[in-house]
This record gives C-alpha cells, structure tokens and sequence, in this order.
C-alpha cells in the first residue's frame, strides 16, 4: 500500500468518497489477498484502477482474471486520462455501476 496517492488518484477519490458523486460506497487502497486494489464498491462488485506507467499489460491481465473470478469487474484508467479527461472516466464508472 502506499503512503501517497498520486494527483490522479486524489481527484477520483475526491468524487468517489462519501458517495459525493454516485450512490455507491467506495473504499482506497483495500486489500483482496493476493492484491491490493485503488479503489473498491463492494456493493456493485467494481474496482476502478488508476494506472501510471509502472503497470504491465501482462501483469494486469493476470491480475484481472483472479478478480473477475472473484466477481468483480475491474475498471482501468490512465492517470493522464483522469485528470484531463475526467467526466469521461466519471461517465465510464457510472455507467458501470448501473451494470450492477
């Protein structure tokens, strides 16, 4: 887990918290053993991951086949899309929580 989120981080966590945006609860940073997710709607079964250039393809296909497994669907955003394009990935989270 880390200590300091990254800007793109903070500002999703600024709409997703105290269900300011949606109706839903989300939580940061929690942990689905063997991984540790940025952001979770347990009620909705969505993670949304934001994503710097530090994230492999490989890796998050991995990562995403065992949390789908688990029933979650697993959103990803670029850090660059959620801070200059950010009601696009607000309308994408939205969308998806009506999938529910």
């Amino acid at each position: 887990m880390r200590q300091q989120p990254t800007d793109a981080e903070n500002l999703i966590w600024y709409y997703l918290r105290g269900k300011r945006t949606f109706d839903a609860k989300f939580k940061r940073q929690v942990i689905l053993r063997p991984y540790i997710v940025d952001f979770i709607c347990v009620s909705h079964r969505l993670i949304i991951e934001i994503d710097g250039g530090q994230h492999s393809e490989t890796a998050d296909a991995t990562r995403n086949a065992w949390l789908e497994a688990q029933g979650f669907r697993v959103l990803h955003f670029w850090n660059n899309d959620v801070l200059t394009q950010t009601e696009s990935v607000l309308e994408t989270i939205r969308l998806n929580l009506g999938k529910s």
